[in-house]
């Protein structure tokens, strides 16, 4: 029974083993071929992706070729036209210097033609000197036989002749060459001046004693005003300005002789209106910042000022008082800007001269510094500039050009050309048209008084004022017999014009007198 059992036990196991051992094959035959039909999609799919990815890149290089040879084809029609451009005006070149040749060969022959013309006068005048010769022997001879006077007397007879005639020619020729030079002279002044204002294009502003603020509405002029006045007291107290506020809409106006400070006073007004808040503490505060901020602009306008003229060196205290000069104005004049156009006038005309531009420039600049001190007495401004200079270490030359440019008024003598340079530039930029601004009712009745005088003088027809009163031009009746009466006429007019006018510069009196001959063609 046990045997059974046993024999029973073993063959289950063997059955088991060979069961299981099937099952496992069947498995993994089953996998296997799972795995493999797997493999083969993954195979198929990577080969398609690969010639999708191939295809795709394929189209991106056809399409970067072609935009390759796009970008070659335009650049070769650009380099085309460039080319087609550059052989244009190669041949435009070639033509002009064609004709600049033939205007050559034209003046060449001129040249010749000219030549020839003077070897025949030169022929000519050979010929006639020959002449002169031959006729001078012959009257000595008659002179031997009629005055009875030895061959060496009569030579010292006509030795004398000879060196009168030469000493009236000599007279003759030197007066002539007196005449050019003096004519050459003044017209090379002028072109010298000339150039010296083109190349000084600089623009004048003119100042006032009285400074507009603009306000956004009216109701600011109450909170400038303050409560019982605190605010504008305050104000004028800190500024040294007054306060105008009139029924002129959206404005307040600020007046004071000082410059500086109404540029102060209308810079702190303008911060505390967009700020919003005035009361007396905040107007000290916002006034301290603005002086502070006008000071540094002066400073900078004073190095600009430098910087315009191309000068260096100068004392941080004169580059101060230089930048101050554009709060100040001279008979209506900005006095910065005409000191910098003295400056580069007078180093323009200085390097024309070949003198020292450097000197004509500082005197130029610094010849009415004395403008910019906040309190003077005594002296002129000339005076006061040229101590400035002294003070500040500036050259014995820069000094004197200062006292000279007003000679007129202080009478200095200029010890160096630069001097009469730096005068010359200060008058050309006060006497200019338009540098000054004067009343036009004054101007016209300076214009009407001119005429006025001319037309008192007996046989004058008509009188013009022209040149912005500069000019008065007179016409004289030709029934005068005396032909000196023009002359005559034109020096009493200048003496009775000095004597009831006043006017800056010059005025040419232009005394004309008229003939005129009327007939009639019928």
């Amino acid at each position: 029974m046990a045997t059974w059992i046993a024999i029973t036990i073993v063959a289950v196991a063997i059955a088991s083993f060979y069961l299981g051992w099937f099952f496992r094959e069947k498995i993994g035959k089953d996998k296997v071929s799972k795995a493999e039909s797997y493999s083969d999609e993954l195979i198929h799919s990577a080969k398609q992706e690969a010639e999708d990815l191939k295809r795709e890149k394929l189209l991106e290089v056809e399409e970067t070729v072609f935009q390759k040879s796009q970008a070659i084809e335009e650049e070769k029609k650009r380099q085309t036209a460039n080319f087609k451009r550059i052989e244009r005006d190669l041949q435009l070149k070639e033509s002009g210097l064609d004709r600049k040749v033939d205007i050559l060969n034209q003046k060449e022959h001129q040249l010749k033609q000219v030549d020839h013309n003077l070897k025949s006068r030169e022929k000519q005048i050979t010929a006639r000197e020959q002449e002169l010769v031959e006729i001078v022997a012959e009257q000595n001879k008659k002179l031997e036989m009629i005055s009875g006077l030895t061959s060496e007397e009569a030579k010292a007879v006509q030795m004398e002749n000879i060196i009168d005639a030469a000493r009236e020619e000599a007279a003759q020729t030197l007066k002539e060459l007196k005449d050019k030079v003096q004519l050459t002279a003044k017209t090379q002044a002028r072109e010298i001046i000339v150039q010296a204002i083109q190349r000084s294009a600089i623009n004048h502003v003119v100042e006032s004693t009285v400074t507009v603020v603009q306000l956004p509405d009216d109701d600011m002029k109450g909170r400038i005003i303050g409560r019982e006045g605190r605010n504008i007291r305050a104000f004028e107290a800190a500024t040294g300005v007054e306060v105008l506020i009139d029924d002129t809409p959206e404005m307040v106006m600020l007046s004071g002789f000082d410059p500086v400070r109404r540029e102060i006073a209308k810079l702190a007004l303008e911060k505390l209106i967009y700020d919003g808040r005035i009361h007396p503490g905040r107007i000290e505060e916002v006034i301290e910042k603005s002086r502070q901020e006008v000071e540094e602009k002066v400073f900078e306008d004073g190095e600009q000022a430098l910087v315009d003229v191309g000068l260096f060196g100068l004392h941080h205290d004169l580059v101060k008082l230089i930048g101050q000069l554009r709060f100040h104005t001279s008979q209506g004049q900005n006095v910065l800007q005409h000191s910098l156009e003295v400056a580069v006038v007078a180093g323009l005309m200085a390097s024309e001269l070949e003198l020292d531009t450097m000197v004509a420039r500082r005197a130029g600049l610094l010849h009415e510094i004395g403008y910019a001190l906040d309190n003077y007495s005594g002296g002129t401004i000339s005076e006061l500039s040229a101590d400035l200079a002294k003070k500040y270490g500036e050259s014995e030359d820069v000094q004197n050009a200062i006292l000279y440019a007003n000679s007129q008024e202080i009478g200095y003598n200029a010890i160096s050309p630069i001097a009469v340079l730096v005068s010359v530039a200060n008058e050309i930029s006060r006497m200019r048209p338009g540098a000054q601004k004067e009343m036009l009712q004054t101007y016209f009745n300076r214009l009407k008084s001119l005429e006025e005088i001319a037309n008192s003088f007996i046989g004058v027809t008509n009188s013009y004022a022209i040149q912005a009163g500069r000019e008065i031009r007179v016409i004289v009746s030709h029934s005068s017999d005396d032909e000196k009466y023009p002359d005559q006429m034109a020096t009493s007019l200048a003496q009775k014009i000095k004597m009831n006018l006043s006017y800056p510069g010059q005025i040419k009196i232009n005394v004309i007198r008229e003939y005129r001959s009327i007939s009639f063609a019928r």
